[in-house]
């Protein structure tokens, strides 16, 4: 309270009237729909004469300094999602938590939707563009994402740059609810589009970042609630080994090839440590090992479980503590906030450990411009706005992933592609052919527009009828006298069946591999009662067993089309009708229903024969699948052939550089030898170029992936080699009668290499087989010293 007689600007400081313009300031940026900033002509004074507004020097030194003037009740303000702000520095609150997994997202608090841009590109769910296996498609999917939040932002919509995306686990068990947010089961492939991904999405300038990607979850996560079992109390028992060579060779490639800025550690325990507790992940190896420049984020409320829900901590200080200490930077959620000035008073952490984090942080905003004043000011990001989303460009490529992505499963007697002007009347059938809903996957945003199954056909056929046929995907209700009656009487029956959100999503595992409720029994009817077989499209994030409708001779075609997105219904009507020629091809292995006797909590990748423990995914999987990992039928023939240019056979590796490492003996037989005494520069030394030759031998112009894969000899007879290992994959569009060379580099350290049971990599003394296809010429590469 002012004292009597006394003006009220004399009482106050040079301070806060400091903060009372920073607020003010603020605040009129908020009103006003524009980006808050610092270190701008407009921001407070005392802010423009220190080191973090000075552009001129490194990020880190920028963040240090900042840092440096806060004090430690705002430094702990800062260790949460929602950080706030200093406003005697002009430094505004921000919000890190933003999603952009295949569009930006609702998800979140860093966007909104609700001013000038109200909608975004939804492209297809993550799981359906890795079927694509092309990676300069997720490139431009990731940059498009970016440009869009870097819109947004600009535009004042967004609160935050820092987008937690993408989800690169690995598809390890196909009942698990957010398999369909990942790139699949393989880690090559899971590495690949982390690298290609984090890049479009960061930008390719070298002086700014266009948004920050934060791959996520470290590691070994792949459960959401099994038979009791939930995700917040689950210690994964897993192998150095299957550490090694399955669930962290995405993660080191986001750090090492793609210089992600984020890693997010996941709330499950690794062997006993919460893995944002776990100093080894977090320091050792994510930050010390594979050179993280950025900050390292837990998933949302994972440290307050690691006391509520693991009783990993004996106080909620100790909580906050370990995790800090460990190498985590910021919490998503209040708890680190809530408990960090304790920890500090209590001396369960240093100002220094904050310090630490802190400086991370902060340098990945300085990165994004956010101390370079008005961002629209921005020489490299700052002319993007409104007319950058949404755009027609971005609408095409939602259309190329979608249709690129989709699996051609079965197409007996050619049924496919349709010829519109031979199809008078068509019977649409299915609860996912007409619910937008359908489309989006999890994670999704507003799409810009959007067009079901339903609207894509009728684009080519005029005489379409249409029944939904169930209730819900769950179909506890089925009208199967309709559905018959309405098959009986269309020349073709096109069916759209599968899952949804209610079956398969973050929170939410299968218990059945089968397709729910009554789809099965519906399926079988109208499929004998139609004319001629019958067509059946699966919407869905993880696979199904639909062994009945690959054996039934009446359904003569089967499309996987998973959560295709704003331009799925067109992308399926496209293939359908013989507008694309399908070239997608799997990324996770279709397994049986007999799978689910296996429990989810059990994390051996390698088969254990002496116990019936059957292997997980194409690399170990000993059981019979529905479907196999990377197949894909197309409309084309097309034929591949190793070649290497003018030699018949790959360079082999140079003997002079094998020659200074001695071959060990290896513990399940043969003698290898290991990479990291062949040493950083001989492996770069091994490396040799593959070629193959693809020839479309028609009917139809398309596109084919070229899947190369490394087996050995010895593989079924030693359980800690996979049956075959992906190595590398490429793209290729081809004409009818074109042929056309595609070249891989072929690293043998990192692709023909395994992991011992300690998880040190080896090369395998002898003979290593090179192949794109089980019926191709193999190349044959041989290690002797």
């Amino acid at each position: 309270m002012a004292a009597a007689g006394m003006p009220l600007p004399l009482l106050m400081t040079t301070t806060t009237v400091m903060m009372m313009a920073a607020k003010l300031l603020l605040i009129q940026s908020a009103e006003a729909g524009e980006p808050p900033y610092s270190c701008g002509p407009r921001s407070p004074s005392v802010a423009q004469g220190h080191a973090f507004c000075d552009a001129r020097l490194p990020a880190a030194r920028r963040a240090a300094d900042l840092v440096s003037r806060l004090t430690a009740a705002e430094k702990v303000a800062q260790l949460g999602d929602e950080a706030g702000g200093v406003p005697r520095l002009g430094v505004p609150p921000y919000k890190w938590w933003s999603e952009g997994l295949h569009g930006l997202s609702y998800w979140g608090h860093g966007m909104h939707f609700d001013g000038t841009v109200r909608a975004i590109t939804s492209f297809p769910q993550v799981l359906l563009t890795a079927a694509a296996f092309d990676d300069d498609l997720w490139f431009r999917i990731g940059q498009a994402i970016g440009r869009e939040a870097r819109a947004l932002y600009n535009l004042g919509q967004a609160e935050g740059l820092t987008i937690w995306s993408p989800n690169v686990n690995i598809y390890r068990d196909p009942r698990w609810g957010r398999g369909q947010e990942t790139p699949g089961e393989d880690p090559t492939t899971a590495s690949k589009y982390a690298v290609a991904f984090v890049k479009g999405l960061q930008g390719s300038s070298s002086t700014a970042l266009q948004t920050s990607a934060c791959c996520k979850h470290a590691t070994a996560y792949d459960l959401e609630d099994w038979n009791s079992v939930a995700r917040y109390n689950f210690n994964a028992k897993v192998t150095a080994q299957d550490l090694a060579d399955t669930f962290n060779p995405p993660f080191k490639s986001c750090v090492v090839d793609g210089r992600a800025t984020c890693i997010m550690c996941a709330y499950t325990g690794i062997n006993g440590v919460p893995a944002c507790a776990n100093s080894d992940l977090l320091s050792k190896t994510v930050r010390a090992e594979w050179g993280l420049d950025g900050y390292v984020s837990s998933d949302c409320d994972a440290v307050a479980i690691m006391r509520d829900a693991q009783r990993y901590a004996p106080t909620p200080e100790d909580t906050v503590a370990v995790a800090i200490k460990a190498g985590l930077d910021l919490n998503c959620g209040t708890y680190t906030q809530e408990h960090g000035m304790a920890a500090l008073q209590q001396g369960k952490m240093t100002e220094k450990d904050v310090d630490r984090a802190l400086t991370n942080l902060f340098a990945v905003r300085v990165r994004l411009g956010h101390f370079d004043g008005d961002p629209r000011s921005n020489a490299v990001y700052g002319h993007l706005g409104a007319a950058d989303v949404c755009t027609q460009a971005h609408k095409d490529l939602a259309l190329e992933a979608a249709q690129d992505g989709i699996v051609l499963l079965k197409n007996d007697a050619g049924i496919l592609p349709l010829d519109r002007t031979k199809v008078a009347s068509a019977a649409v059938i299915g609860p996912n052919a007409n619910d937008p809903a359908a489309l989006n996957g999890n994670y999704f945003g507003p799409p810009c527009e959007t067009t079901t199954p339903l609207q894509g056909v009728q684009r080519y056929v005029n005489g379409v009828r249409f029944l939904a046929g169930c209730d819900s995907p769950a179909c506890g209700f089925a009208a199967t006298g309709q559905a018959v009656a309405l098959a009986s009487s269309s020349d073709y029956v096109i069916l759209f069946m599968g899952l949804s959100q209610d079956q398969e999503k973050e929170g939410l595992d299968r218990t059945s591999l089968l397709l729910p409720g009554k789809q099965q029994s519906l399926i079988t009817a109208v499929a004998s009662a139609a004319k001629r077989p019958v067509i059946l499209v699966l919407l869905t994030g993880g696979p199904v067993d639909v062994t009945f409708a690959k054996n039934n001779p009446k359904i003569g075609a089967i499309l996987w089309a998973g959560y295709p997105g704003q331009a799925g219904g067109l992308a399926i009507a496209k293939v359908l009708f013989g507008d694309h020629n399908p070239s997608g091809r799997l990324p996770v292995t279709w397994y049986p229903e007999e799978f689910t006797r296996i429990p989810m909590t059990d994390m051996r990748m390698r088969a254990n024969p002496a116990t019936g423990y059957p292997g997980r995914s194409y690399r170990f999987y000993q059981g019979n699948p529905v479907y196999k990992f990377g197949y894909g039928l197309s409309y084309s023939k097309f034929s591949r052939r190793l070649v290497s240019g003018a030699a018949k056979r790959p360079g082999r590796p140079n003997r002079n550089l094998l020659a200074g490492v001695i071959p060990k003996p290896a513990a399940d037989g043969g003698e290898s030898y290991h990479v990291e005494e062949i040493g950083e520069e001989g492996c770069g030394q091994l490396k040799f170029p593959a070629e193959v030759e693809v020839h479309n031998h028609g009917p139809m112009d398309g596109k084919h992936s070229v899947l190369m894969f490394v087996r050995w000899p010895n593989a079924t007879t030693g359980v800690s080699r996979p049956a075959s290992q992906l190595v590398g994959f490429s793209s290729q569009h081809l004409k009818v009668g074109e042929k056309a060379s595609v070249k891989m580099e072929i690293n043998p350290c990192e692709h023909l290499s395994r992991a011992r049971e300690d998880g040190k990599k080896v090369i395998d003394r002898g003979s290593h087989f090179l192949m794109v296809g089980e019926d191709d010429d193999q190349w044959e590469i041989s290690f002797e010293a």
